[in-house]
């Protein structure tokens, strides 16, 4: 087996815990279908990759763990709540603007322009 650097560790940790944030976000708000599934998906590890490190830090300074915890688990953590947050807003998000609360309103004031020759 080769030898890892510990950068390599941290990338790994940081796309585990990216993907874990995205699977374990499935359980809270169901996609209506495959394209919504895989958006939320992208955008949950995009985000658990990029703000994984900055999350896990400011979560373990909060709980007064930073100094018990290595660096790997800090990152994984941290993309983790990164990707779980990043999931669940995109999917609030998606289906606010598909027909209910502010959908509506944004297509009764298209019809409205429309009717009104604007």
């Amino acid at each position: 087996m080769t030898d890892m650097s510990q950068a390599s560790w941290i990338w790994l940790a940081k796309g585990a815990g990216a993907v874990a944030g995205s699977a374990i976000s499935l359980a809270y708000i169901l996609p209506h279908g495959r394209h919504e599934a895989a958006a939320r998906f992208a955008v949950g590890v995009v985000c658990g990759l990029v703000f994984g490190g900055t999350a896990g830090l400011k979560i373990s300074t909060e709980l007064g763990i930073q100094d018990l915890i290595g660096p790997g688990e800090m990152v994984l953590m941290g993309s983790a709540v990164a990707s779980l947050c990043a999931w669940w807003a995109l999917g609030f998000a998606m289906r606010a603007f598909q027909g209910n609360g502010l959908g509506r309103i944004l297509q009764k004031k298209t019809e409205r322009e429309n009717a009104d020759g604007r």
